[in-house]
């Protein structure tokens, strides 16, 4: 138990171990769970908002109340609200259970998510936002959102493509937009996109660029501070060249029985225009 949290991660199997679950809140990183910090204002100030997830958790949460009044929503990674899920949490007729590896305000219980601890079926929907980077084995995590959702149950990722390592020892891959399809290949497709540009990703190149040549974090926030004004480049990206450069992709799909055809991916690659 983390106060009145428990935690269900089967530790044999999993990256964590069991005695970090002594700390406070469970976590090998140190969170900025209210976003609230300076090093996270700055970090909202340079690389912007995310609309793209406002304007996508308006659109999940339709889906999901043309089929229930009161939906069932899991939130992986939820210890931190994601920028721009906020409308997630402020509609009281959703049934929010946030899961993270560590306890915070947002969350009910501390999971891995590589095997998640509820029963096949039982949720309306699934919000995985910036956690697949951070996976040993997205496949199997992927499989467990499949598991736990109701036939046509929605989800909805956001998943990083041209971002450097940003979680120290639990960072392990990064997606283009064809290889986030193929991982949600059991999955129907509503839609799926880039979330930032060519712009924001020069940005976190840059910042990253100064920590190499020795600039800490701290400082490496201030000198890509000035650049602030790439990502509006952005607006003006066009065509499958703009994905190619993308800073990272969503899914927005439905739970599906039949897998995607291996063949139909290079025409995949080729619709996205």
């Amino acid at each position: 138990m983390i106060g009145a949290q428990p935690v269900l991660i089967d530790f044999a199997a999993s990256i964590f171990d069991r005695k970090m679950y002594g700390a406070e809140n469970g976590s090998a990183l140190q969170r900025d769970v209210s976003r609230r910090s300076i090093g996270s204002r700055l970090h909202r100030f340079t690389f912007g908002g995310n609309p793209v997830a406002v304007a996508n958790s308006m659109k999940f949460i339709d889906l999901l109340k043309r089929e229930s009044k009161r939906p069932a929503v899991l939130v992986v990674g939820g210890g931190t609200i994601g920028l721009g899920a906020d409308e997630l949490y402020r509609d009281d007729s959703i049934e929010l259970v946030g899961t993270d590896v560590y306890a915070s305000p947002h969350t009910v219980l501390v999971a891995d998510a590589h095997r998640l601890p509820f029963e096949d079926g039982v949720f309306d929907g699934v919000w995985v936002q910036a956690v697949l980077e951070h996976v040993l084995e997205p496949t199997t995590v992927v499989a467990e959102l499949h598991r736990v959702l109701r036939l046509e149950g929605v989800v909805y990722a956001e998943t990083p493509f041209m971002q450097q390592v940003h979680e120290r020892a639990y960072d392990f891959s990064r997606f283009t937009q064809s290889g986030h399809r193929w991982l949600f290949r059991r999955f129907s497709e509503i839609s799926a996109g880039p979330v930032g540009g060519a712009g924001v990703a020069l940005e976190w190149s840059i910042r990253y660029f100064a920590r190499a040549l020795g600039a800490g974090n701290k400082l490496s926030r201030l000198i890509v501070l000035p650049f602030f004004w790439i990502r509006y480049l952005d607006a003006f990206g066009r065509g499958r060249a703009a994905a190619d450069a993308a800073s990272g992709f969503f899914f927005l799909g439905r739970r599906a029985e039949q897998a995607m055809d291996p063949h139909a991916m290079p025409d995949y690659y080729n619709r996205q225009k």
